[in-house]
């Protein structure tokens, strides 16, 4: 059984539609028009044991309300899901004490605490010996290196070194299934790979189903075989990384260092990103990868030559906006 499953899970908000000006406010007191949002739409997937999956969408895409579903916090307008073979939305101790949902922009730990104190208040909350809370404590916080941090206020730890704790409170009770949702938001480059790392590692020793929301695309590169992109509310694609590439790139990269000094306009073989006198980088489409590097060898005094793929953050940008678009037509079809 699927650790994580979902069927035609769908939540829709009722939002009142407020008329511009004082007038509009006073005549919202006698009638109000509302509108049916769609946060999530008819989502399904499911998700097995040890699996980290990238969880992409635009903003207000419906990651988050997801996620929120999933960990029983909201409860879906209609659709089906099982966690741990329990309805998140029914909150039952049982599936409480097996899962932890951490938010980068939401606090989990006491401001005004120590970060131990805070940890000491979850270790009673769950119950953990202390013992076996103490040989956690000390693991984590060694591999997150904020062993020194402990008896620091949270008000006064750095973003990374909060966020690190954060990770160490969700994770104190060996959770079976971790919701992150922009866990690395606001970190700088150190922190992040920090984290990273330590996600990795904890996953493959743990083998616990990880969902993680980024928008930072090294996250989703280092950390996720599977993603799964949304937009509007709906799944568009739930697949390998490395499909996102082949199904969505329309272009190879090409680098080429020349043995002399080459002055020609190379726009006739691609779209010129880069040029040095004894350098090129091309946008080549990918169809026409191979006539070109034969056409570019027997035009000129090549010394070295590479064909890279289009960085994934690059796809995943286009293939937004080409959703967006395809979107924007069918419901300027629809309107007509």
């Amino acid at each position: 059984m699927s650790t994580i499953e979902t069927k035609g899970l769908t939540k829709v908000y009722r939002t009142y539609k407020k008329a511009p000006g004082l007038w509009g406010a006073i005549k919202g007191l006698g009638h109000r028009e509302y509108q049916d949002v769609r946060a999530v739409d008819d989502v399904s997937f499911s998700i097995e044991e040890g699996e980290f999956v990238g969880f992409l969408g635009p903003n207000g895409a419906g990651k988050t309300t997801v996620l929120k579903m999933l960990s029983g916090l909201l409860n879906p307008t209609s659709g089906s899901a099982k966690v741990l073979g329990f309805v998140p939305w029914e909150r039952k101790d049982e599936m409480k004490r097996q899962f932890s949902l951490l938010m980068g922009q939401k606090n989990a730990l006491w401001w005004d605490l120590p970060a131990r104190e805070s940890l000491e208040l979850n270790r009673a909350i769950y119950g953990i010996e202390t013992a076996r809370y103490r040989q956690i404590v000390g693991g984590l916080t060694e591999l997150l290196d904020v062993t020194d941090k402990l008896d620091t206020m949270v008000r006064e730890l750095s973003l990374g070194e909060r966020m690190k704790m954060e990770l160490i409170a969700a994770l104190l009770h060996s959770p079976k299934v971790l919701f992150l949702d922009e866990p690395t938001i606001g970190l700088d480059v150190t922190s992040q790979k920090k984290v990273r790392e330590f996600l990795r590692q904890y996953n493959g020793e743990h083998k616990i189903v990880t969902m993680l929301t980024s928008h930072y695309m090294q996250d989703i590169e280092e950390l996720c075989q599977r993603v799964i992109i949304i937009d509007h509310g709906r799944i568009f694609f739930d697949g390998p990384l490395a499909s996102i590439i082949d199904r969505f790139a329309t272009h190879k990269i090409l680098d080429l260092q020349f043995a002399q000094v080459v002055t020609r306009p190379f726009t006739e073989y691609g779209e010129v990103l880069e040029q040095t006198p004894q350098s090129v980088r091309l946008k080549v489409a990918r169809a026409r990868v191979s006539e070109t590097c034969l056409a570019l060898l027997q035009a000129c005094q090549v010394t070295d030559i590479s064909v890279q793929e289009p960085p994934v953050e690059e796809v995943i940008r286009q293939l937004f906006g080409e959703h967006a678009q395809e979107r924007a037509t069918e419901n300027a079809l629809a309107r007509a």
